[in-house]
């Protein structure tokens, strides 16, 4: 049994799996996943769990070069949210977001029901 991190046993098996310049797509529960992706979905109802806490736990586990969200995030609290986490954020087109949830290795449902809070955690290497 593990003592700490991410319990859940198919994310942690998920994380445990990606290389560098792989991508984990944490997203709203109204965010549709994309054909051929696998989908750990953490969603309770809504609001459960939150964005953030999916976020935080994640970051906690893995290294991640950047961070991708919705030019339709800004001006919102989940720029607020993101902001927290990293420097430097890119910004494209919620469409397009949607397009690179496709090239995805994983894609996490949280219960967050806040539009817009879907975030693109493209990997890093730890050396």
């Amino acid at each position: 049994m593990k003592r700490t991190g991410i319990l859940n046993a198919d994310l942690s098996a998920a994380l445990c799996r990606l290389g560098h310049g792989d991508v984990v797509l944490v997203a709203d529960c109204g965010m549709p996943a994309p054909a051929g992706v696998p989908v750990i979905d953490l969603a309770l109802v809504h609001g459960v769990p939150r964005f953030e806490q999916v976020l935080g736990a994640l970051l906690g586990e893995i290294v991640v070069d950047r961070c991708v969200a919705a030019q339709e995030a800004r001006g919102t609290v989940v720029e607020g949210w993101l902001n927290e986490r990293f420097a430097d954020i890119e910004y494209i087109e919620h469409c397009d977001l949607k397009q690179l949830a496709g090239a995805a290795r994983v894609f996490v449902r949280t219960g967050e029901a806040t539009a817009f809070a879907n975030a693109a955690l493209v990997c890093g290497v730890s050396f």
